[in-house]
């Protein structure tokens, strides 16, 4: 999965942004499995809370759904 991130932009806004863009585009079949949070955060160098908090925004909206033990789903 690739993103594109901007220094000057909140960085959370744009990772939910483009992952709700590849879901909504279908890039990102349903039933696809994320990169986990921490490596998507080591990937670019930022904070996982980052990555947590835009994971958990797609999960309330029902984009995405987690599975203890197995990883993050579309």
């Amino acid at each position: 999965m690739l993103f594109r991130l901007d220094r000057d932009a909140p960085l959370q806004t744009q990772i939910y942004d483009q992952l709700k863009a590849s879901i909504l585009s279908g890039d990102a079949a349903p039933g696809s499995r994320l990169p986990s949070s921490r490596a998507l955060a080591d990937q670019f160098a930022i904070a996982r809370n980052t990555v947590l908090l835009a994971y958990e925004q797609l999960l309330a909206e029902g984009y995405l759904e987690s599975r203890p033990g197995a990883g993050t789903f579309v």
